[in-house]
């Protein structure tokens, strides 16, 4: 056996055997363990060389090689320490793991009732932990099939990969709820149909269940405890290779013009607190990887909400998270990343910075350049919500535009000058020198929180479905019911609620900045008043395509907004400004001499439910052309209509938003 240091980190096979290296700074000693078919381990010892990394070159060993490590060292957790060899350990930079990570209890020898500061008990040799899979590095992708759209012409469609395909009639049964499902013919249709520019997949990576979700036999369905950073999970796949899955399906998005963004979670893992198992980083270098409380080391400072931290600051992490985003983007193709609770990877020892060391290195890797990076712009530790702090290059989660404009349209907050400042790509938090419009990507609804249609058929929060009597999920969620909790048969405030998205809908489609839909809003989709359904793996999340769940008028509505953003540069490009307040009247008008056919745009919003007299701005041209009335049953019949010429107001309905516009053509 032999080792080389300037190898990377994992597991590497040639053509003469397999080089494993593990990272590991404080352990003692570090087995390599390889399972033949009968599940029999052989142990080989890693010599550790002066980088902290432990390896070995085993002739041999080649692609399919199960494997894991056991690292050797005191098990001491008011120190930090945590090793113990009876525990096998998945390999942080594992490719592809054996099968998915069941739910077995005894899968993990866990139980929350025990001591977590006991001494390791050679019994807990957890005979169930997950192995990895020798596996190569896919050949990178061909980078000329990237559709590369600016961020500023950004439409993004935020989706759950089962979700979307799970109860597709036109797709096969046994591609539901797969990576291959979404790559159907189906899929990509109404994704085209749409006119969307990116999908944002919630995690795909190799995540774990905690205990207290298994505990109620319910799992972590959106994926957000991730365990192996550079594997893809195998519970979304169709076939017994998800890794060559998945990049065909990217491939295939690529194909129709549609970028593909991955939500990324590099803020905690799925071992979780002290409690929690141990499966991988906890015994490889616990004190390392994680964020421990300083006043008691043997807990983890839980920044993340989820019982752990990632050390980001640590070269060990910042190298991992690195690794995993260029695996990611060069062989498997993803076109940008979502980073979760991206607060956690800016703090420091001083608090959070722009310039922490994970923000560094990522701006300063060529491999990285050109990439889409998101930010959710909070966490949930002390001084977390960061909004506008990110990076140059940076875009983020606008929390401030979602709160703005729920709050205006449901009649709970009116500050003229904040909505005017949201739909005009948030200037006061995104300055126009620096970032600009293209920084702020704008929402109503995503994955965490109500559906569109659950926003206006809900008052509160209905989340007992998940077990925990109703206290998950954000309590203020400024929605609208119309005097009827849930569904209703009374067709008024049905009206009213269909007004009211089409009004939330226009709204977003015309603010300058990225705009995101959460998928399934354009279906009429509900979650029956669950705004936390990370836990449902039913038809509470699954998308229900069948003609009867359908909305038939929302559909093609949003195709239309989509494609009149498209074909109005201003409503991307524009500067903005308010011109009256009552009811809100927004001016825009070019920042570059002949962004398209417009030389002014005028956009009016009600969200009162009586109609209101509108006044034209004086000192333009008053042959306005009408693109876009909200409250019709067919909201763009008559787009390209003119108003008269004489006239110097027109009445805005309630519950409405009209776009109106000057061509260049029609001035004078």
């Amino acid at each position: 056996m032999t080792v080389d240091l300037a190898a990377p980190l994992g597991a590497v096979p040639d053509e003469r055997g397999t080089a494993f290296r593990l990272w590991c700074e404080r352990g003692e000693a570090v087995e390599l363990c390889l399972f033949d078919t009968d599940g029999m381990e052989r142990r080989l010892p890693l010599a550790r060389g002066p980088d902290r990394v432990w390896a070995a070159h085993v002739a041999g060993v080649g692609e399919g090689q199960r494997y894991g490590y056991r690292v050797h060292g005191p098990f001491e957790p008011k120190q930090g320490q945590r090793f113990n060899a009876a525990k096998l350990l998945l390999d942080p930079y594992v490719r592809l793991v054996e099968g998915p990570i069941t739910l077995r209890d005894e899968h993990f020898s866990y139980r929350r009732e025990r001591d977590p500061n006991r001494a390791p008990d050679p019994r807990d040799s957890a005979p169930f932990s997950p192995k990895g899979i020798v596996a190569r590095g896919m050949p990178p992708i061909d980078e000329t099939e990237r559709p590369r759209i600016p961020m500023l012409d950004s439409v993004i469609y935020e989706l759950h990969v089962k979700s979307f395909t799970r109860r597709h009639p036109e797709i096969p049964e046994e591609l539901r709820g797969t990576y291959a499902g979404l790559a159907h013919p189906a899929a990509i249709a109404h994704l085209r149909g749409l006119g969307i520019s990116a999908v944002e997949l919630l995690p795909v990576q190799l995540q774990m269940t905690p205990r207290f979700v298994l505990d109620r036999g319910q799992i972590d369905y959106w994926g957000y405890n991730t365990i192996a950073f550079l594997a893809p999970d195998p519970r979304l796949a169709a076939t017994s290779d998800p890794r060559a899955e998945l990049r065909e399906t990217i491939r295939t998005l690529h194909a129709a013009g549609i970028e593909v963004l991955l939500d990324v979670v590099y803020n905690h893992t799925g071992e979780g607190n002290e409690l929690g198992p141990t499966v991988s980083f906890r015994g490889i270098d616990n004190a390392a990887y994680y964020r421990l409380d300083p006043r008691d080391r043997s807990r983890y400072r839980n920044d993340s909400g989820t019982g752990n931290t990632l050390d980001a600051t640590h070269p060990a992490v910042v190298r991992l998270v690195l690794d995993s985003l260029h695996t990611f983007a060069a062989e498997y193709g993803a076109d940008g990343f979502r980073f979760d609770l991206a607060t956690v990877l800016g703090r420091t020892r001083g608090g959070f910075s722009a310039e922490a060391p994970l923000f560094a290195a990522i701006q300063a890797d060529p491999r990285l350049a050109g990439l889409k990076l998101i930010a959710e712009p909070w966490d949930l530790g002390m001084l977390g919500y960061r909004l506008g702090e990110f990076p140059a290059g940076w875009s983020e989660w606008n929390g401030q535009y979602r709160d703005a404009i729920r709050r205006f349209w449901a009649g709970t907050e009116h500050l003229p000058g904040d909505v005017g400042q949201r739909i005009g790509g948030s200037p006061d938090l995104f300055s126009m020198d620096a970032r600009g419009p293209a920084a702020s990507v704008n929402f109503v609804t995503s994955h965490d929180g109500f559906t569109l249609r659950d926003l206006v058929s809900y008052a509160e929060k209905h989340n007992e479905a998940n077990g925990e009597g109703n206290q998950d999920g954000e309590a203020t969620n400024d929605s609208l019911n119309f005097g009827v909790e849930g569904d209703t048969d009374d067709q008024r405030i049905l009206a009213l609620r269909d007004r009211q998205r089409r009004a939330l809908f226009a709204t977003l489609v015309s603010s300058r900045g990225p705009a995101m839909l959460l998928s399934g809003d354009e279906l009429g989709r509900t979650q029956r008043g669950n705004n936390n359904a990370y836990s449902q793996d039913n038809e509470v999340s699954w998308l229900d395509w069948t003609p009867a769940a359908r909305d038939a008028s929302m559909l093609p509505f949003v195709r239309s907004l989509i494609a009149l953003r498209s074909a109005h540069p201003l409503l991307r490009h524009g500067t903005t400004s308010i011109v009256g307040t009552a009811p809100l009247t927004l001016q825009i008008l070019p920042s570059v001499a002949g962004e398209g056919p417009d030389d002014a745009l005028l956009l009016a919003m009600n969200p009162t439910d009586a109609a209101v007299v509108v006044h034209l701005p004086a000192e333009q041209p008053r042959r306005w052309l009408r693109y876009l009335n909200s409250a019709e049953a067919d909201p763009l019949a008559a787009a390209g209509e003119s108003l008269p010429e004489a006239e110097a107001t027109f009445e805005l309905p309630g519950r409405s938003v009209v776009l109106l516009g000057i061509r260049a053509e029609s001035a004078g």
